[in-house]
């Protein structure tokens, strides 16, 4: 065990006020192959759900890795950031210490690709492709107001992930940074049945918050936050994602995020999730769109 390690049985008082940047801390490798930078890294059983390690974690830690390397290579192009990744979910990772293979496909002044492997026990468990651009720094010209309702911070009736809550148990990721979710959408909470969607807020710890990186590559984990939405259709269990698409649209400002989940459709083996990442301004400042498979009755 590294000196990044956490163990989850600690409190969330332990865990110190910087947890998501211990995920995106990474040391770098002696490396056989060509044009490849290879990163050690770590990530604690705190980002898991459930025995998983969290999919929007491991999605986030690669794009920080693809980051050291790009701007390690080409300093002149490091004003750039991840503003899209395609993932491949190629297996499950145990927490604990993961390697990150990266190979720079090609730069340019307005666009670069980058693949960033996710390695445990030899083998690639999660390969992602990504985009790397200049992030939105204006107000967007037009946004489509959908969720002008959802308050820009948990209301009183919002339940939060505390350990010993039907969520906290599940979503150890809460230990390391503030998450609700809306009762009024999560109808599965009270045993019943409703649309597939489901609304959230999550907030990272100060010092993660006050690194504009750090709480960047948060917002893009955040995209990955939400239960899969079958949930209020009545389909619980592990929902393995096949494939995800983020985007990384801008800097958060300071606060909340708020997280809206949808499906477009959901049949008897997969489902589609989009989830939007607003942050306290009302601004997109992330998005996902992810193939998973129905959790099956065991």
């Amino acid at each position: 065990m590294t000196e990044l390690a956490i163990d989850a049985g600690r409190t969330r008082a332990d865990l110190g006020d910087a947890p998501f940047s211990r995920v995106c801390a990474l040391t770098e490798l002696p490396s056989d192959l060509p044009d490849t930078g290879r990163y050690r890294g770590y990530i604690d059983k705190t980002w898991t759900i459930g025995k998983k390690v969290h999919g929007g974690t491991m999605v986030a830690a690669s794009a920080a890795a693809a980051t050291r390397r790009l701007r390690a290579a080409e300093p002149s192009l490091a004003a750039m950031s991840p503003i899209a990744g395609s993932s491949d979910f190629l297996g499950a990772p145990d927490p604990g210490e993961v390697e990150y293979l990266v190979r720079i496909r090609k730069t340019g002044r307005q666009i670069c690709l980058v693949d960033a492997d996710l390695v445990q026990g030899g083998r690639t468990l999660v390969h992602t492709a990504f985009t790397f651009g200049h992030l939105d720094d204006t107000p967007p010209t037009y946004t489509r107001d959908d969720h002008s309702d959802m308050p820009a911070e948990p209301p009183a009736e919002a339940l939060g992930y505390e350990d010993d809550s039907p969520m906290g148990r599940i979503v150890h990721v809460a230990r390391a940074a503030s998450v609700a979710i809306d009762p009024a959408w999560a109808r599965f909470l009270e045993g019943e049945q409703g649309e597939p969607r489901l609304r959230l807020w999550i907030r990272p710890r100060d010092a993660d918050a006050r690194d504009p990186e750090i709480a960047a590559y948060f917002a893009m984990m955040a995209g990955d936050m939400s239960p899969p939405v079958p949930v209020n259709l009545g389909h619980f269990g592990w929902a393995p994602t096949v494939q995800m698409t983020t985007y990384l649209r801008r800097r958060p400002a300071p606060g909340w995020l708020r997280i809206i989940a949808t499906a477009h459709e959901i049949d008897d083996r997969m489902f589609d999730e989009d989830q939007l990442v607003l942050d306290s301004t009302g601004a997109v400042v992330a998005q996902t769109r992810q193939l998973a498979l129905i959790p099956q009755p065991r």
